[in-house]
């Protein structure tokens, strides 16, 4: 019995960073984050670094007064940015956190 050797299959890596093309779409991911994962800030941090990502880290860095390397270091996966950090990076993003009674 012959056997054939099973079809390859090639696979990418996933970027969220590329779907988000619009604002209301950078909000909506934000807010998913924050509702879904309220107390798990690297994960919500690491959501505002793909935005940053979607808009341009470059422009991000710019427009926060931030370099480009703490932009990354902070909205990495293990990055912990200060609240200081996090309001500057959401204004230079156009987007806002909101506050509600739980």
């Amino acid at each position: 019995m012959t056997r054939t050797a099973a079809p390859h299959t090639k696979t990418i890596a996933y970027d969220v960073a590329e779907q988000l093309r619009t604002p209301e779409e950078m909000a909506a991911y934000l807010d998913a984050w924050l509702t879904d994962a309220p107390d798990d800030a690297a994960s919500i941090a690491r959501a505002l670094g793909d935005i940053a990502r979607a808009k341009g880290m470059t422009q991000v860095a710019r427009d926060s007064g931030l370099s480009r390397e703490s932009l990354y270091k902070a909205l990495s996966e293990n990055g912990n940015p200060s609240l200081a950090t996090v309001l500057k990076v959401t204004k230079a993003l156009g987007v806002r956190l909101h506050a509600q009674a739980i």
